[in-house]
């Protein structure tokens, strides 16, 4: 008889399993009084955390040298920021019939978030696509949707559940911005002390190659132990979601939410994402962009970052971020299950020259091998 063995790869990303396993602590066990102040102002403390490291990690040589590659950043800002807005702002004709207005208001806020990282150089990185230009893309979408997205919320979103004032814009400043500048700073006068100890060791003005390096101290621990990072954004949004969701359960927010809704807005989210990865496939195709970028493009420029929208969201929408939070919630795993196909296919295409040869995906893919901790 044959033994039965465990699958070696799950057909679902065991952290979805864990964000679905929070939200039904919090269904069970919400937090509540004292014990939900406990949780929240553990989130806040996290999430801050975790932009500190995000801005300590970011190589400010890597940041500028991606510039280089300036239409390609265009084309995934445009993606994040223009289309994928204007697609939600046409969503709105399905309210009432498919959505409900916190529901599309939900959506709405889902369409201004920036792109992920993590996930965008991991397929980029199966696929064999150019690793280098989703690690910049990734970054850059980040960094400008510290600034943009809330701008944009402000614009579309003033009217909306829970509003959007100042006051908003100033917590994501201390929340978000504040701890990334402070990262940078402490990473650059790292970088700035590595190099003068390595001119000095060296009898020269400038450190020789291989010397010094661009993130000192901080940024070589930070590469050393890049599962930190990744210990710190999975753990903070795992805060944030069970934050939000007990704070829904205590308000009895879900109970506004039918079977129906949920399958309309499952439906609805299921054609944006479709729409696009397609848009971003045949229209860096049209761009003239090669096999390696369109990959980059085509991850980068069709998802949207959980660990950036749940803090926003949470300052933006205050009580009804529970509400507010599900359709990036569901949009985020769609995404993962989605692009972890197109990647395994795209890995199976023939690539354009011979394999290793410059410009090919190996050798892209060997830059990026195994993928960063976001």
């Amino acid at each position: 008889m044959k033994r039965l063995q465990w699958p070696s790869r799950l057909p679902i990303d065991p952290y979805v399993l864990l964000l679905l396993g929070t939200v039904g602590l919090a269904a069970l066990l919400p937090a509540r009084g004292t014990a939900a102040d406990v949780v929240s102002a553990a989130a806040t403390a996290a999430i801050a955390l975790l932009f500190f490291l995000y801005g300590a990690r970011l190589s400010t040589r890597e940041a500028l040298d991606g510039l280089r590659h300036w239409r390609l950043h265009a084309t995934v800002l445009a993606c994040t920021f223009l289309v994928f807005p204007l697609l939600g702002l046409a969503a709105r004709a399905l309210v009432p019939v498919l959505l409900t207005q916190p529901l599309y208001q939900g959506l709405l806020f889902l369409t201004l978030v920036p792109s992920t990282i993590q996930s965008s150089i991991a397929f980029t990185s199966i696929a064999r696509g150019n690793v280098p230009a989703a690690i910049c893309a990734g970054s850059f979408s980040s960094l400008v949707g510290i600034v943009v997205t809330p701008l944009l919320a402000a614009l579309l979103l003033g009217g909306g559940t829970g509003g959007f004032s100042a006051d908003s814009l100033l917590k994501i400043v201390l929340q978000l911005l504040v701890p990334f500048a402070a990262g940078q700073l402490l990473r650059n006068r790292g970088a700035g002390r590595a190099r003068r100890r390595a001119a000095r060791q060296a009898g020269s003005a400038g450190p020789g190659p291989g010397q010094g390096g661009d993130g000192g101290a901080v940024g070589g621990f930070l590469t050393r132990h890049r599962r930190l990072l990744g210990y710190v954004d999975r753990g903070s949004i795992l805060l944030v979601v069970y934050s939000a969701f007990s704070e829904g359960m205590v308000r009895g927010i879900w109970h506004q939410v039918s079977p129906a809704r949920l399958g309309g807005l499952l439906a609805v989210e299921a054609v944006l994402l479709a729409v696009m990865l397609l848009l971003t496939w045949y229209g860096a195709k049209a761009l003239r962009f090669g096999r390696e970028d369109r990959i980059a493009i085509q991850f980068a420029g069709s998802k949207k970052s959980l660990a950036s929208g749940l803090p926003m969201a949470g300052v933006l929408f205050g009580a009804h971020a529970s509400l507010a939070v599900l359709p990036l919630m569901l949009f985020h795993q769609m995404q993962l299950m989605v692009c972890a196909v197109i990647a395994r296919r795209r890995a199976r295409d023939p690539l354009p020259g011979p394999a290793g040869a410059p410009g090919t995906g190996a050798a892209r893919t060997a830059v990026g091998s195994g993928p960063p901790a976001r």
